[in-house]
């Protein structure tokens, strides 16, 4: 009797236990990995997700390049991936490739650019995020003149009816 109450919750914890590791996402895997400090394996996780579209990955994958985290330091490379990420509304890589036109990292130095980009992370953004993106937006609108800002605000307009495509 005892050796069948031990088999009965041997099944019992394998039913319980095994399936929610089935269960784990690539990209949960990845941001683990990522969160254990291991950059330069979590980048090999990221990349084939954010090569098959996933705008998380690509977010951080732009991250992971732009900070030199894991991968090669390379701006080029991280406007890649925000742009992949943004173009499927990822406010995050959205005010990231706002981020990266200010300063010219990767791109021409272009202020009507990033504002347009902040301006479509605000709109997709939330909360604090939300928040701080409004302030930085603000302290940029201090060195541009308004017909910069309405251009900004048209070319915003116009990339969110595209849906974030060709912008």
């Amino acid at each position: 009797m005892n050796q069948l109450v031990k088999q009965v919750l041997l099944v019992c914890v394998c039913f319980f236990v095994l399936p929610e590791q089935a269960i784990a996402d690539p990209l949960s895997d990845a941001n683990r990995v990522y969160d254990s400090g291991d950059y330069g394996k979590a980048a090999k996780l990221y990349s084939p997700l954010a090569k098959n579209g996933n705008a998380e990955a690509q977010y951080v994958l732009g991250m992971m390049y732009r900070a030199g985290r894991g991968v090669s330091h390379d701006y080029q490379e991280a406007r890649k991936w925000y742009l992949l990420a943004a173009e499927q509304g990822h406010p995050l890589a959205q005010f990231y490739l706002g981020w990266m036109y200010a300063g010219g990292k990767g791109v021409p130095k272009d202020i009507v650019q990033s504002h347009m980009w902040i301006n479509i992370a605000i709109a997709n953004a939330s909360g604090e995020a939300k928040k701080e993106f409004i302030v930085d937006r603000e302290a940029m609108e201090k060195s541009m003149t308004a017909d910069q800002i309405a251009k900004a605000r048209e070319l915003a307009k116009n990339c969110t009816a595209k849906k974030f495509k060709g912008c």
